[in-house]
């Protein structure tokens, strides 16, 4: 082998060894964004505390010209005497689901399934009664829920 095979080799060795160095150096400085999730991974509980929880209603801020409310920039909705009504999130195996109470009834908000489900069918309503089933490799959840008084609640399949 020649002198210049020797120098292009190592030329080209080095060339890759510091552009691998460069990147895993970007990797480390974007952090968690590229190689993880983000906000870290939550556990089942963290989860259902999550969707259990009212969804913050937006703030009044008055405005100069009527000095009436309106909503805080950056929040989105309807008039304030348009209040959502009572959300409540549901948990199975197969999935979760957030469902809210209001004047035609009750309404699926959301819907996502667990890892290695999906989705089969869903009535979102608003109706008397909605549900959501989760089909996965084994086996079939179904989440029906009904406004009593009003509240969203978890009922039996009829």
């Amino acid at each position: 082998m020649s002198r210049r095979s020797v120098l292009v080799a190592a030329g080209w060795v080095a060339t890759v060894a510091v552009a691998t160095l460069i990147g895993l150096g970007a990797i480390r400085l974007v952090g968690e964004s590229i190689t993880g999730t983000p906000g870290g991974v939550r556990s089942e509980a963290e989860i259902e505390r999550a969707l259990a929880s009212p969804a913050p209603e937006p703030e009044l801020v008055p405005t100069a010209a009527t000095g009436t409310g309106s909503a805080a920039a950056g929040t989105t909705g309807a008039a304030p005497s348009a209040s959502p009504g009572v959300r409540r999130g549901f948990a199975t195996d197969g999935g979760t689901a957030v469902a809210e109470c209001g004047p035609d009834g009750v309404r699926l908000v959301s819907w996502a399934p667990a890892q290695g489900y999906r989705v089969r069918d869903v009535d979102r309503g608003p109706d008397d009664d909605v549900e959501v089933t989760f089909a996965g490799p084994t086996r079939e959840y179904e989440l029906k829920v009904r406004c009593i008084g009003s509240e969203p609640v978890a009922v039996a399949d009829d």
